[in-house]
């Protein structure tokens, strides 16, 4: 799976971090209580946000290994994190490296290696229900837990609102439905089944809503957003162009939006 970029990535950043629901990323961390190094396997890393945004609740030393099979990501990730002795802000009690690999295929390869904590950021909405499924079995086979974040739930508010909003929102998720390279995607319904097959697995859940509520101040993100929904929803074929024109011009004075998301811990029985 590829297709986002860096851009996009750093622009998303900010509302990423502080959309974490809090309480869970604490609870996550305190998991990994004592543990030294904490190894942390992250799964579709892009540039290494989900490090950056939970690398900080966590007192000891630290392994991550960052997966992802886009290479340009991985070499952006690599450039913020630069070897010991060669500059970077990351903390010495922080080590890192990076793994190409096709989570299609080298799922199980993954999990293998020594780990105390499976992670992922806004990614769980775009495989499918099936992928999700020998996910679950997979992470369940290894009694590892899951801290999940950012999965998309559907909800989308725009302020004020539009009469399109119903339309071009259900023509996005139309779209969220499509392949991402894992299969026809999950899209919303990811956090639901995503809980449901881990605590088929005996895994006690943890759920709490990170939702973006951007204003103003998140303007070019804002923009971004609006752009990336309407081109969507324009692709399926189920908004016309000029609509799909109309609403997002409209959006260019819009004063704010929420856009709704997932947090869970997972953690075996």
């Amino acid at each position: 799976m590829s297709g986002f970029s860096a851009e996009w990535l750093a622009l998303r950043e900010p509302a990423d971090h502080a959309a974490r629901n809090a309480p869970l990323a604490q609870a996550a961390a305190d998991l990994l209580a004592g543990r030294a190094p904490a190894r942390i396997l992250d799964l579709a890393c892009g540039t290494g946000s989900n490090l950056r945004g939970f690398c900080p609740l966590l007192a000891g030393p630290q392994q991550w290994t960052l997966v992802d099979f886009d290479a340009g990501l991985l070499a952006a990730a690599r450039a913020l994190f630069p070897p010991r002795g060669k500059g970077g802000a990351y903390p010495a009690t922080i080590a890192v490296t990076f793994q190409q690999a096709d989570l299609t295929r080298d799922l199980e390869n993954m999990l293998d290696a020594p780990c105390d904590l499976v992670t992922a950021a806004a990614f769980f909405d775009l495989v499918s229900p099936q992928y999700i499924q020998q996910f679950c079995a997979a992470l369940a086979t290894r009694r590892l837990p899951l801290y999940a974040v950012l999965t998309y739930d559907g909800v989308g508010h725009w302020h004020p609102a539009h009469p399109l909003d119903a339309e071009i929102l259900g023509a996005f998720h139309a779209h969220q439905a499509t392949d991402k390279g894992f299969g026809p995607a999950a899209g919303p319904r990811a956090h639901g089944l995503l809980c449901a097959g881990l605590n088929a697995h005996g895994y006690t859940i943890h759920e709490a809503a990170s939702p973006w509520r951007l204003d103003i101040a998140s303007r070019a993100l804002m923009d971004q957003l609006a752009q990336g929904i309407a081109d969507a929803a324009q692709a399926t074929g189920r908004v016309s162009a000029a609509d799909a024109a109309r609403w997002r011009h409209a959006r260019q004075t819009a004063c704010a939006c929420e856009t709704g998301h997932m947090d869970v811990l997972a953690v075996p029985g």
